[in-house]
């Protein structure tokens, strides 16, 4: 099987509740049907097409962007003039395939997330994030793998048992 035949494609529809289940993740079926312009009935089956294709993993809100070819990881850390640490944030947030932006202690200053479909695409990213005013260096490291995801369920459960 190729690449391509692992990604999953998402009409304007899927897109719609996606970004409804971003927005409001406890969001009811009729207020997502209400949202995207739907009937009940079909915003249920989408989210169940969603679910089975794991867009969405664990039948929760999370969402896996390798299973639309958003399947390049690397975690950029960059150096930053001080000065101009509000300008670079604000920039980095302009950038659709930044995930997430951390300001940081040791080495680098500030420790970005991105993504991208191809190591091309990943390329223009960092060009872009280079040519930001206040920016004089970057590090980038790829995933090569994921072992274990983003996750709080262990340690929620840790703190019922023993915080409490």
């Amino acid at each position: 099987m190729t690449r391509s035949e692992h990604i999953v494609r998402l009409d304007d529809v899927d897109l719609k509740v996606l970004l409804s289940l971003i927005k409001d993740p406890r969001i009811q079926i009729s207020e997502l049907a209400d949202e995207v312009g739907v009937a009940r009935n079909t915003a249920q089956s989408r989210l169940r097409r969603l679910q089975r294709a794991e867009i969405l993993r664990d039948g929760g809100r999370d969402i896996d962007l390798s299973k639309l070819g958003y399947d390049v990881l690397a975690f950029v850390t960059l150096e930053v003039n001080h000065r101009d640490l509000d300008t670079v944030v604000t920039a980095l947030r302009q950038i659709p395939s930044v995930l997430e932006i951390h300001e940081t202690s040791g080495r680098g200053d500030v420790w970005v997330r991105l993504i991208a479909t191809d190591t091309h695409q990943l390329q223009s990213a960092l060009r872009q994030i280079l040519r930001i005013k206040g920016v004089t260096r970057s590090e980038t490291t790829f995933a090569l793998h994921t072992h274990l995801a983003y996750r709080a369920a262990p340690l929620l459960e840790h703190y019922a048992e023993h915080d409490h």
